[in-house]
Order: C-alpha cells, then structure tokens, then sequence
C-alpha cells in the first residue's frame, strides 16, 4: 500500500475519532486525539509530496538525458549531412572549373578555326574575284569579236542578198514577157526567200544588241509609248479596222530602247495575228497577277493553242505557218531577253482563234489613274 492510501486511510480514521469523540465526556481526551491523529495525517502528507518531488526529479533527470541524447543524435546527423553538401559544392566547383576549361579550350578552338575558316574564305573570294575579273574581261571580248562578227556577217550576207534582190526585180520587170508563169512565180519565190533572209538577220541582229546593250534606268511613260507603236503600225496599214485602247497613267522603270522593243514586238504581234479579223480589238492594261502588278497586251486575233505555249519564247520557233503569217520567230525571245534583263518576267495565255494574252513584270510599275 502505498503513502497515499494510507495517509487517505489516516484521515478516515481521524474522522471516524472526531466523530467518536463528540460522544467522549472528556474534551482533553479529545484534543489529544485530534491533535495526533492531525500530525500523523501532516507526517504522512510530508512523505507523499516528498515521494511525488523525487518521482518529478527523476522524470525531469530522464527527460533531460532524452534531450541531450536527441540533441547529440541531431547535431551528429547535421555534421553528417553539413559535409555531404560540402563535399556536394566542391565537387560541383570542379566540374564547372573543368567545364569552364574544356569550354575555353574549345571557344579557343572555334576562333582559331574560324580565322582560318575567314582567312580561307578571304582567298576563296579573291581567287572568286580574279577569276570574275578575267572572265569578264573574256567575255567582254568575246562580246566585241561576237559583235564585229555580228556585223560582218551582217554586211558578207546583205550584199550577196540585195544582189539577188535587185537581179530578180529587173528580171521580173524587164524580161517578163520572156518567161512563162512558172518562171516568174520562181523569181517571185526568190525575192520572198532574200527578204525573209534579211529580216532574219535585222532580227538576229536587234536579239544580240539586247543582250549587249548597255542599260540604264529611268521611268519610262508606257501609255504614251504604247500609243507611239500603234500609231506607226496604223501608218504602215491605215486601211486596218484596229479598237486600241491603253490604261492611262502607266509607267514603270528601265531602259527605254528595250521597253520600246518590248511593246514594237508584242502590239506588232497582235496587230499582225488580227489581221484577218475584218474588226480587231488590242488593248494594253495593267492587272494584279499574285498580288504584284504586270503589264498585260491582249488580242482577239488568231491565238494559239496551249499545249505548245512553251515554245513561244524559243529563237525560231513559230506557231504559225508563213502561209497565214509572216514572220521570222525570233521576235518574242528578244522580247523575253529584254524583259529579263530588266529583272522581270513574261509569260503567255491564249487559245486558238480566241486571241492571245502576253504578261510582263517590270521594275516599278505604276498606274497614276
């Protein structure tokens, strides 16, 4: 039994001699009862709370031995992890010290190449250059000795060409009446091939001065140079019923003596394929073709079928027979030639006995309407 329960038990029974006293005659009797009794309950109260302090003492002495013991577990454990991150941040300092090498040693290695990369690039390029040089100056030459040769020939076949021009006219016109029909039709025959021979070579000779000539820029009106054309070519055939119409305002940027070979060829090919039409419509206008402007010459004429479209801007390639239209076939590749040269573009749309339709881009094209 522990003080406690005993000290509990105590009281009890002073209680119960408290109660038994008040039947005692004898208060003396009583007051030393009581008094015992009380100092024996205040001894063992005295023992029971000096027990309970030692129990308290040797709880908190347990306690603080926990506590200490955690403490040292926990400061063990933070030397343990405070030198894996130590350990962590050296190694890390390292690799980024090798990587700031190696990436050194390699920014070293990538200059160094690309100074020779710049200095095999320098001579790649003066190499390119003396090499453009020479060529240039060959090709400079060659285009004089083409130039002369152009002319020469030029003038070795007109000559031989007028003689057999000029022989076969007197023949047909001064003995006439000497030859029969079938000789006169072979005179006739010859004159035709001697002057198809020299259009021919006025021809070959305008397509090599487009690709020689020197070119400069400057806005160019092509409405008034487009009524130009038409006018020259009304002058040559005033009894054709010709509608010409061109868009006012329309200008672009180039050499003028190229757009005017451009425009000659292209209305002269339109005047020419409507030429069996008893009325002809031509027109010059200006579209929107993807979203850029091109110049455009249209026709009711003749036309031509599609499927050989690409053929039209090959030297001497013609859709047409002699028969229904005269002409030497060289006169849209020097069109082409003269459209790029300007930096554009041509290309044609058509059908047969519908007409045709030629687009052409040049630098700077405005519509002032």
């Amino acid at each position: 039994m522990d003080n406690k329960t005993m000290a509990l038990e105590r009281l009890a029974d002073t209680k119960d001699a408290l109660k038994s006293s008040q039947k005692c005659e004898d208060p003396e009797q009583k007051s030393r009862e009581l008094l015992h009794s009380s100092e024996a309950a205040r001894q063992l109260t005295l023992a029971a709370i000096s027990e309970r302090v030692e129990s308290l003492k040797q709880e908190a002495h347990d306690l603080a031995a926990a506590v200490e013991s955690t403490r040292l577990d926990t400061k063990s454990q933070s030397d343990r992890n405070t030198a894996a991150l130590e350990q962590k941040a050296r190694d890390l300092a390292e690799y980024v010290e090798n990587l700031r090498v190696r990436t050194r040693l390699l920014s070293d290695t990538k200059i160094a190449e690309l100074g020779h990369s710049e200095q095999a690039t320098s001579r790649l390029n003066e190499e390119l250059e003396r090499r453009v040089t020479e060529r240039t100056v060959q090709l400079e030459a060659a285009n004089r000795e083409l130039e002369a040769f152009c002319f020469s020939v030029s003038h070795d076949l007109r000559a031989p060409l007028r003689a057999l021009d000029g022989f076969s006219q007197e023949l047909l016109q001064g003995y006439s009446d000497r030859l029969d029909e079938t000789g006169q039709h072979y005179l006739r025959r010859v004159r035709a091939g001697t002057q198809r021979m020299g259009q021919l070579i006025d021809d070959l000779l305008k397509l090599s001065r487009v690709t020689r000539s020197e070119m400069r820029h400057e806005r160019v009106d092509l409405t008034a140079m487009a009524g130009d054309v038409v006018a020259e070519l009304r002058e040559r055939e005033p009894g054709r019923s010709i509608s010409f119409t061109a868009r006012p305002g329309l200008s672009a940027v180039g050499d003028p003596p190229l757009i005017r070979v451009v425009l000659d060829n292209l209305l002269g090919n339109a005047w020419k394929f409507t030429a069996k039409n008893p009325t002809a419509t031509i027109a010059f206008d200006c579209v929107e073709v993807q979203g850029r402007p091109a110049l455009v010459v249209r026709d009711d004429g003749a036309g031509f079928d599609m499927a050989f479209v690409g053929k039209l801007f090959g030297a001497f390639q013609r859709l047409h027979s002699d028969r229904d239209f005269s002409g030497t076939g060289v006169g849209l590749a020097t069109v082409q030639r003269a459209v790029r040269r300007h930096g554009g573009e041509i290309w044609a749309e058509g059908a047969i006995g519908h007409g045709a339709a030629f687009f052409f881009t040049l630098p700077g094209i405005e519509d002032l309407t």
